[in-house]
């Protein structure tokens, strides 16, 4: 594989659908094409607003007191306001991206060896199979979304008031043909674009968070190859230094690019984090209303409601195991210097190594707005959160 094959194996997905919202960092776009956004990001960003959150958000005020009306109406604006933050803070970030793209271009393209290169591959292969089962989800999910809205649209074609997706009232007649029909089309395609934002940016972040930590695995294993090399007198020790300086300036630029997708994305994160919280609780919600008081609704709204929990799970996973893995990568690097021959060399030149072991104390982190870090421990604590507020919500029914 060449370096063009590499990218497109560890980001097509993400590429592609970027592209489509129109938000995609192309390391080979000029920067001055990042100061102003494209139609297709501007399209996105109103259907979103004007046709799905402020509908929502004015039922959910409409229908104050009614906890199940309330709780439908908030689920979809809460997963709808997740994609739009999602996307504005990619176009916001996009000049940022970029050179983090370009980055992570340069890493395949200077790869040493095949061994560097694999370990990349293996790290992109993992981090293909959580995107792969993050857009079947979301596909699944979709499809079920489109089937059960299409029904509505099908028993509504001949009826004197017809209802769309989400009921609003717009300042023109919706009810007239072809109005109707554009602006139902328009709120469906509105929560097909929802689920397609949190599902491509989700796997573009993760993917840039394993890239991260293939490279610390490269250059723990570089920093080991080094010593073992002085240990056995194939290298003078002006040439370890040498070595040991070029590796420690890497492992600077890798902290680097660890806090840019940091910086870049914490905001959102935190958003992500407290209303994938509630999401969670609220379609859990959803299920355990319709099976507890055996409601008369159709298979097809059971089926989206589930796969809709399974979605927002597996979005919460993708960001909590890729920082668990930056974590542990970088807080490795340490443990790589200890588990070196340091003792088979000078004392001096081993003093050279605490500097790379110091600087490796401080883990790598994907934090939500900086107030907690993405991890594990994080996805199951926000699974059993979700769940005592899902316990609150049902007292209140009582």
């Amino acid at each position: 594989m060449n370096v063009n094959e590499d990218l497109n194996y560890a980001f097509a997905l993400s590429r592609q659908c970027l592209r489509i919202l129109g938000v995609w960092p192309d390391p080979f776009t000029p920067l001055s094409d990042f100061h102003r956004p494209s139609i297709r990001f501007i399209i996105v960003t109103c259907i979103l607003c004007l046709y799905v959150i402020v509908p929502q958000l004015t039922n959910m005020i409409l229908a104050w007191g009614n906890v199940v009306r309330m709780v439908e109406y908030v689920a979809s604006a809460n997963f709808s306001l997740m994609a739009l933050c999602k996307l504005v803070g990619t176009w916001y970030h996009g000049e940022t991206l970029r050179t983090l793209m370009t980055s992570v271009m340069t890493d395949w393209m200077t790869s040493k060896n095949d061994r560097e290169r694999n370990t990349m591959l293996n790290t992109a292969r993992r981090g293909r199979t959580l995107s792969l089962r993050c857009y079947v989800a979301s596909t699944c999910t979709v499809t079920f979304y489109i089937s059960l809205n299409l029904l509505k649209f099908y028993r509504n074609m001949h009826q004197p008031q017809r209802a769309l997706v989400y009921r609003f009232t717009y300042p023109y007649n919706i009810q007239k043909s072809p109005n109707y029909e554009i602006t139902f089309f328009t709120q469906l395609s509105g929560g097909t674009y929802s689920a397609l934002i949190n599902c491509t940016v989700d796997s573009f972040v993760s993917l840039l968070v394993l890239h991260i930590s293939a490279q610390l695995i490269n250059l723990r294993t570089a920093l080991n190859d080094l010593v073992d090399k002085l240990a056995k007198g194939s290298i003078s020790s002006s040439t370890f230094k040498e070595g040991l300086a070029a590796i420690t300036v890497r492992h600077e630029h890798l902290i680097r690019n660890a806090k840019i997708v940091d910086d870049c994305y914490s905001a959102v994160l935190f958003v992500h984090m407290f209303a994938a919280t509630f999401q969670l609780c609220f379609e859990s919600f959803q299920v355990f209303t319709i099976v507890s008081n055996h409601l008369d609704v159709p298979l097809v709204k059971v089926c989206f409601l589930s796969f809709y929990v399974l979605l927002v799970l597996t979005h919460l996973y993708i960001y909590c195991y890729s920082a668990e893995r930056l974590l542990t990568e970088s807080t490795s690097m340490a443990y790589g210097v200890y588990e070196c021959k340091w003792y088979d060399i000078s004392p001096k030149d081993a003093k050279n190594l605490m500097f790379m072991a110091y600087r490796s104390t401080v883990p790598l982190r994907l934090t939500a707005g900086k107030f907690g870090a993405f991890s594990l421990e994080m996805f199951g604590t926000t699974v059993k959160t979700s769940m005592g507020y899902l316990s609150a919500l049902l007292t209140m029914m009582d």
